[in-house]
């Protein structure tokens, strides 16, 4: 078992008497890349900005690198790279200049050599004098990776890195990313892509606030207890919306020309899938379970605390 990079537990954070992390436990060894998932507004962001210094939490404890995150939060940003949602540096100054402003608020000794070893790292030495705001998202990508790296940390906790770059930008990141790890450098990168998860060494699944499921992609397919059909024929996205309504069924999702229909209970999910199976040029047939059927089935089974809020404080969530 490798040491923990991050080793937190009840870790609460409330806005306007939500909770929008409810004491969770969170565990990443080091060198280790842990893909952390969820929908939109569970958590993860609040998550990360407590890991790293940037917020405080109002419960919980534990420690991110050996360090206290409450005591001694100012020295974890010394030694994390943070990289934001949205890119965050200078448009108007060039990738050259936009890494020596951030290499000076570290306060690097050697900032030139610093800078050089950042542009070579991630391929950036011949684009050095292009203007920030000139670049595509994926070179943005790569000027926000080399930013998070220039001071050496030991860990990344990057928030939805490759949302809005193309395919081929995102395989070059996460190649990237592998390289950093077997290095040591431990990563927590938040994701919406199934398919970067798949290349995760751990999984942690938040929703509205509490972590849902954690482990290695097979550990998580395996523990959910899903049973799993596909159907596939003429027809076949007008049984969307009635197969959701059914009793027994968790998730009801569209891959490519077919459909799969997921639930706990076989016997619930087969009484679904009764008349279906008597209409015409329609194949019912059991498949396994992907991480896409777990995660869309752990929503459908999770509790909103947004409504809950909107309970107690007598207002229309």
């Amino acid at each position: 078992m490798s040491p923990l990079a991050i080793d937190v537990s009840g870790l609460t954070k409330n806005y306007g008497g939500r909770a929008v992390v409810d004491h969770i436990d969170l565990q990443v060894g080091a060198g280790r890349i842990c893909g952390f998932l969820g929908p939109n507004g569970s958590g993860k962001t609040t998550t990360i900005r407590m890991l790293c210094g940037l917020l405080t939490p109002d419960a919980g404890s534990g420690q991110c690198l050996g360090l206290d995150i409450i005591q001694e939060a100012r020295a974890i940003k010394r030694q994390v790279g943070y990289m934001t949602q949205k890119f965050g540096l200078y448009d108007d100054l060039s990738i050259r200049q936009n890494l020596d402003f951030v290499a000076r608020l570290f306060g690097l000794a050697q900032r030139r050599a610093a800078v050089d070893l950042a542009l070579e790292r991630l391929g950036l030495t011949a684009r050095q004098q292009q203007l920030a705001g000139t670049l595509s998202g994926g070179w943005k990508q790569r000027l926000a990776l080399a930013a998070c790296l220039i001071h050496e940390p030991r860990l990344l906790l990057l928030d939805e890195p490759t949302a809005g770059v193309d395919p081929k930008a995102r395989r070059d990141f996460w190649d990237q990313i592998h390289q950093l790890a077997a290095q040591g450098i431990t990563v927590l990168v938040s994701t919406h892509y199934m398919d970067e998860a798949e290349r995760c060494h751990d999984l942690v699944y938040i929703a509205y606030g509490n972590i849902l499921a954690r482990g290695s992609e097979r550990e998580i397919i395996e523990s959910s207890n899903l049973k799993v059909w596909s159907i596939e024929g003429q027809g076949v996205q007008a049984l969307l919306e009635p197969l959701k309504a059914a009793p027994g069924v968790l998730s009801v999702a569209a891959f490519g020309n077919a459909v799969h229909v997921a639930g706990q209970d076989g016997e619930l999910v087969e009484q679904a899938l009764k008349n279906v199976r008597q209409q015409p040029g329609l194949r019912v047939t059991p498949t396994e379970a992907n991480l896409e059927d777990v995660f869309i089935s752990l929503i459908a089974r999770a509790q909103d605390n947004f409504s809950a809020a909107g309970d107690r404080l007598g207002v229309d969530a």
